[in-house]
């Protein structure tokens, strides 16, 4: 009987409402989510926040969340966005020209990267790896937060122009 009525008087489920970039977040989050470069790419989905409450996110396009965004809920609270560590190779070149013709090759292969002024970060591949080995790159097993560029096409191919034909 008991559990017949405790069914009863579920607290309804938190929806988010809006999302904030981390350089217009205001106050202390309510609570913080931990996801994955690619958990961070979304549109619709039941988040389950670190301290185990579950949040549902439904927007009308898919959106990409970046470290310390927030996400402001039904009820006005937020919750804080953490890239999650992710294991990395980190790709140096020889100067800033094999830099640039190592990330060449990697997106030629269309692997997920973050380009900084002086290194590029990927996803553990041992195809990759062997490549890059190959073509001189030094490379380094890191583990850390990784915001991959989301490329040409992450805007989706709605009703807004191609971002290829929008010059």
């Amino acid at each position: 009987m008991w559990s017949c009525l405790r069914s009863h008087y579920k607290k309804p489920m938190l929806r988010v409402v809006a999302h904030v970039p981390a350089a217009e977040a205001r106050g202390t989050p309510f609570d913080v989510i931990v996801l994955r470069h690619d958990e961070r790419r979304v549109r619709r989905r039941l988040l389950t926040l670190q301290h185990g409450d579950e949040v549902m996110l439904d927007f009308p396009a898919t959106i990409t969340l970046a470290d310390r965004d927030r996400l402001e809920l039904s009820d006005r609270r937020t919750v804080e966005v953490i890239a999650a560590e992710e294991p990395l190779l980190d790709v140096r070149g020889r100067d800033a020209t094999h830099l640039a013709r190592l990330a060449w090759h990697i997106g030629n292969r269309h692997a997920p990267a973050e380009i900084g002024p002086d290194r590029i970060l990927i996803g553990r591949d041992p195809t990759l790896a062997a490549m890059l080995r190959g073509l001189g790159a030094a490379l380094t097993e890191v583990t850390e937060p990784f915001s991959p560029e989301p490329g040409a096409y992450a805007h989706g191919h709605g009703a807004e122009p191609h971002a290829l034909l929008n010059r």
